[in-house]
This record gives structure tokens, sequence and C-alpha cells, in this order.
């Protein structure tokens, strides 16, 4: 399995690395993180867009599902084919917004491994292709002032304000007060999406003070792109209907 990773993600990201290394002006260590960085976000663009507008949809859809579960309050069975039903007919997966993070994990761990030997010039010659130039060593300092191979307070805190600013453009609304108690899930999401809203940021933070500044500087710029995404997608989202807090809209 180590092998396979290695094959599939680290080589290929560490020869990435190194390439841009050496072609872009300066060897600016900084300019190469925002280069791949850019190529990732880029690779899994349509599955970002599929799960953003897919959350979208689950909010245009929350008047729906709390009648639904309404409705059928009393027989479980019949109100989880009514909700299947529904997301089938208006072609939502409630789990689309899943995989983009699933896939985004390995090739984090993958960046983090390669940005901690690349920084640190190990292994270069023994994981570099035939057709990649060896520059023998990099250098860590990008700006001439950010070490990439050490934690950086500044770029922590930006990564954790652009992951509130993400949560925040994708923050549920409460739902319709109309719904009586077939709206207790709906509530608890909502409330949850909330604690997520300031929990996420806070942990960026956390676990930022103790990650290379290359791979906290990777955070920042891929949750900024990200953040750009949503608006973007928010902006030319074709709604069927809307939600306002605490009322139902038709």
């Amino acid at each position: 399995m180590l092998a396979l990773f290695n094959t599939i993600l680290y080589q290929p990201i560490f020869n990435l690395f190194v390439f841009l290394y050496n072609i872009l002006p300066g060897h600016d260590v900084g300019l190469v993180i925002l280069a791949i960085t850019i190529l990732v976000r880029l690779a899994v663009y349509p599955l970002t867009s599929a799960s953003i507008k897919s959350q979208r949809a689950l909010q245009d859809l929350q008047p729906k599902l709390a009648a639904i579960k309404q409705q059928y309050a009393d027989d479980k069975q019949k109100q989880t084919v009514a909700i299947m039903e529904m997301y089938k007919n208006n072609k939502v997966n409630p789990l689309a917004s899943c995989l983009p993070m699933l896939i985004q994990l390995p090739i984090l761990i993958a960046l983090y491994m390669v940005l901690q030997d690349g920084l640190n010039s190990k292994n270069l010659a023994d994981s570099l292709y035939s057709f990649i130039s060896n520059p023998g060593t990099i250098n860590q300092i990008s700006l001439g002032v950010l070490n990439m191979a050490k934690p950086n307070y500044v770029l922590a805190i930006l990564a954790g304000l652009a992951q509130y600013f993400q949560a925040k453009t994708l923050s549920t609304k409460n739902p319709p007060l109309q719904a009586g108690e077939g709206s207790k899930d709906e509530a608890m999401m909502s409330m949850m999406n909330k604690q997520m809203l300031y929990f996420m940021p806070v942990m960026t933070v956390v676990i930022g003070f103790n990650l290379p500044g290359g791979l906290t500087l990777y955070w920042f710029f891929s949750t900024l792109l990200m953040v750009l995404q949503q608006l973007w997608i928010s902006k030319n989202f074709k709604s069927k209907g809307s939600v306002i807090e605490g009322q139902i809209v038709k």
C-alpha cells in the first residue's frame, strides 16, 4: 500500500515540486507552493463544483425535507423512501460533499511528505525522475523572509481566517419554524454547522502552529481558492426556491 501511495501520489508531486522550483523565477518555494495549489484545485475542480452545488441544492430543499419529516413523523420507513425519492427527483446526492475531502486528504498527506523532504533537500536524487534536473538543494526561504520549513504563526492565522470565510459562505440556515417536529434533525444540523463555523478555523490555527510554513501556506492558498469558487458558483447557482432562516419560502 505504501509503495502504491509513493508511486501514485508522493513521487509525482515531489517531481512536480522540484520541476516548478527549477523553472519558476527566483527559485522561490512560495511560488512553487502557489503553483501546486492552483494545479491541485484545477484537478479537483469538477468534484468540488459538484459538491458545492449539492450543498446549495440541499439548502434549497430544506422546506420540502422538513415537510416530509412532518408528514411521515410516525412512519420512519415511508419517511426515508419519500426523502430518497425527493433527492432522486431533484438529482441531489447528499453524500457528494464528502468526496472532495476524501480525495484531497491523501493529497495533503503526500504534500506534507514532499515538503518535509523537499524543503530539507532529502531524497532528491532517489525520488526524482530521470528527466527532472536535480537542483542539489532547495532554498527554504520565500520572499526573503518566510521560512517554509518551520511553523509560521502568521500563516496559520491566515489559514484559519480563510477557513472561517469558507465555512461562512456555505453555512446552513435554520429549518422552517412551521415544519414542527419534522425539523428537529435540520435544527441539529444547523446548530452543528454553526459550531463548526468557529471550531474548524480554531483547529486550523492550532494545527497550523505545528506544521511547516509551506504546508500552512498551501492550506491558506487552497482554502482561499475554494472560497472564490464557492462565491462564483453560488452567484451563478440556479435555485428552485430559497430558504429564509426560520421561514418556509414557496
